[in-house]
């Protein structure tokens, strides 16, 4: 993806920052895929643990939602395009779409066990496209990112085995 108009002088050569953009996007689009589905089990949730996976949930969207802007903000650091629309992210994600309504609270909780898994190995995938292209920033912004995932995941999976 490259956007004809934007020219940003950057000390990475622009092969590099293509590449680098070119790992970041579908990551991009997973957070977004993430975020919704989280938000979907806050809004449809049920059961006797309704509080407080209501809140769990909804602390979960609120940090992904921040790994989707400065993800997306990298990309465009970079001079690439990024995310424009519903339809490239559905193109891109890789994570799988959910769209069932009546899922009882513990299989909330294993769908993202098993996505945001998915997403730290998205992470690390990119993380050493990074690394190989000298690019420290990203490399660093992914390291956060990735604790921030493993905690998320901690906290669903003692939340699952309680």
């Amino acid at each position: 993806m490259s956007d004809q108009k934007l020219f940003i002088p950057h000390s990475l050569d622009k092969g590099k920052c293509e590449k680098i953009a070119k790992v970041l996007n579908p990551l991009v689009a997973d957070c977004i895929a993430l975020y919704l589905k989280t938000k979907s089990y806050h809004w449809h949730l049920y059961g006797p643990h309704f509080r407080d996976y209501h809140l769990l949930f909804d602390e979960q969207a609120a940090q992904i939602f921040e790994m989707i802007d400065t993800l997306a903000e990298r990309v465009r650091k970079l001079g690439s395009s990024t995310v424009t629309s519903v339809g490239y992210v559905h193109k891109n994600m890789t994570l799988s779409d959910d769209d069932q309504l009546a899922i009882n609270e513990k299989e909330m909780l294993s769908r993202l066990v098993k996505d945001n898994l998915h997403l730290t190995n998205h992470m690390r995938k990119a993380h050493e496209v990074c690394d190989q292209n000298g690019d420290c920033a990203t490399t660093s912004i992914l390291e956060v990112f990735l604790d921030e995932a493993e905690r998320r995941i901690w906290f669903l999976s003692a939340t699952l085995q309680g």
